[in-house]
């Protein structure tokens, strides 16, 4: 019985495949080996669910750079892939990777997964990379984290766009850079964008408003 040469070489594709998959090139020669294998079993298995890989490869470069034993290299990176896939079930299954990882990186600093339930029912259709980002930057500046949540909700609720996120986030570091106490620096800010957005109630009356008559 003779074996069609299609068959060999779309045989050969899949073996290869296969061996790439277990691969990563960036992590092969700055790892031991023992290192090397654990860290490539987190990455697959969480390439296997479907989330970003990417930020677990940095993770174990970053672990490399700080001269970490193995153990806590492994450790270090099967904690983020477990933060990425609650971050995922929180936002949802259609959530994006930068959603999932703007998430993972939220849970890091002590936002609960209940917070980004909110943010995603507060803004279903909308992405949530920055806001989260914002968030992450806010709690890891001191701010408390219900404030920080609160504060990030409340700017969704009343129709904050991406820069005017980004601009807070940035003022606020940088008046607590200049010896600003965090939640101060968050108030004052915070008004002069709240200014610049319609309340809540406003928006309802400008709906009603422009409703066509019956």
């Amino acid at each position: 019985m003779t074996t069609s040469p299609f068959i060999l070489a779309g045989a050969a594709a899949l073996l290869l495949a296969a061996s790439a998959a277990g691969q990563e090139p960036r992590l092969e020669t700055r790892l031991d080996p023992a290192t090397y294998r654990g860290v490539v079993a987190v990455i697959e298995q969480a390439r296997a669910r479907g989330l970003p890989t990417e930020p677990l490869v940095d993770k174990a470069l970053e672990g490399v750079a700080k001269r970490a034993p193995g153990e806590r290299i492994i450790g270090a990176v099967a904690r983020l892939s477990e933060r990425l896939g609650a971050a995922r079930a929180a936002l949802g299954p259609n959530a994006s990777l930068a959603e999932v990882q703007a998430g993972a990186e939220a849970l890091a600093v002590g936002v609960p997964e209940e917070a980004l339930r909110e943010l995603r029912a507060t803004a279903p259709d909308a992405s949530l990379a920055v806001p989260l980002g914002v968030l992450t930057q806010l709690v890891s500046r001191g701010i408390a984290v219900s404030r920080a949540t609160e504060t990030v909700l409340e700017l969704l609720r009343r129709g904050a766009r991406p820069p005017q996120l980004i601009a807070l986030g940035q003022a606020v570091q940088e008046d607590i850079a200049q010896g600003m106490a965090p939640a101060t620096a968050l108030d004052v800010r915070l008004r002069g964008v709240l200014g610049a957005l319609p309340s809540v109630s406003d928006d309802v009356r400008t709906t009603a408003g422009n409703r066509p008559p019956r």
